[in-house]
């Protein structure tokens, strides 16, 4: 497909689409053309590119790191979020995420005390190799489908789009930066240098020649971290953000200080059969300052005519657990 002369075509015509369209088209041709060089787009990733529920996909994957720590250790399983994943119960880790979007850390603490041990002394490379494989093989949790086909069809094809118009395109998350990487360029068409992410601290092993990670967060790429991380990163201000939670929202408002700025809001209100849990939990405040703060909101339900690229024909015959193995 020709992302230039057919652009944007699993989104319905109508008022976001042709903003979407113009804004993108006036900054990049005729006489005002924005340089190249400040062209910069930036994109959240979980409910923003793919499918973030019923959990993140980075927590799938960890709870099956718990769950085998917990059969290594018998006495992991007595306490959380151990329990959570022996038991299949994951209500405790929802609550933790709802909690910390409602401004609680008491229980996001001990969920991220558990996250850094299952990284602790292990090297960059060999959890890229384990992340990897899980993204081979593991399937999202309740459609069946693959990893890579629980992308979102309509913001693959904003990604080329601005790629067509010679914008370069970042993903700034509050994810860990080294569990997107492996998949980032496969997926998105995005490089593993253009991710920014939370990241765990990290240090340099002379005895093996590897870079290794501590026991220690390095930053948690959210809310107002997320514009600080991006000017530490890329050095500009961006013209275009997209994101769909209340973590977005600085980031969202940080790209609007350009004279020339859109701020996209993704909006999961698809209560239909096409596969997207529709959900307001996390953005209920960036969806009620959207219209004053001149976001554009998305609506799954109203703007997309398809949510997820066509699954691959032999999909169906590839399987796994709930831990990726």
């Amino acid at each position: 497909m020709d992302s230039t002369s057919n652009p944007l075509t699993s989104w319905r015509d109508g008022a976001t689409r042709q903003a979407i369209v113009d804004f993108i088209d006036a900054l990049a041709t005729g006489p005002d053309a924005m340089p190249v060089a400040e062209r910069i787009a930036v994109f959240d990733n979980d409910g923003t590119l793919w499918a973030e529920k019923p959990m993140p996909v980075e927590l799938h994957y960890v709870v099956g790191k718990w769950a085998a720590a917990a059969r290594a250790d018998p006495t992991l399983a007595d306490q959380q979020p151990y329990m959570s994943a022996v038991t299949g119960d994951l209500s405790w880790l929802g609550n933790a995420l709802d909690q910390q979007y409602a401004g609680d850390d008491s229980d996001l603490k001990i969920l991220l005390a558990a996250l850094l041990s299952t990284t602790l002394d292990e090297s960059v490379d060999d959890y890229q190799s384990a992340v990897a494989a899980f993204y081979r093989e593991a399937k999202h949790l309740t459609l069946g489908r693959a990893y890579s086909s629980t992308v979102y069809q309509p913001m693959i094809e904003l990604l080329r789009y601005l790629e067509a118009h010679d914008f370069t395109c970042y993903i700034v998350s509050g994810g860990d930066r080294d569990f997107m990487r492996p998949m980032t360029l496969d997926y998105y068409g995005i490089s593993p240098e253009r991710v920014i992410g939370s990241a765990v601290g990290l240090r340099y092993d002379a005895g093996s020649n590897d870079i290794r990670y501590g026991a220690d967060f390095g930053f948690l790429d959210d809310g107002p971290e997320k514009p600080a991380r991006i000017w530490s990163r890329i050095g500009r201000r961006p013209v275009l953000a997209a994101g769909n939670s209340n973590g977005d929202i600085p980031m969202l408002r940080y790209v609007q200080k350009h004279p020339r700025s859109l701020s996209l809001l993704v909006h999961h209100d698809d209560d239909t059969d096409r596969g997207d849990q529709p959900y307001d939990k996390g953005a209920e405040e960036a969806l009620r300052i959207a219209e004053a703060s001149h976001f554009t909101v998305i609506s799954v339900m109203n703007d997309w005519t398809s949510v997820f690229p066509a699954a691959p024909s032999d999909e169906s015959r590839r399987g796994t657990s709930q831990d990726g193995t």
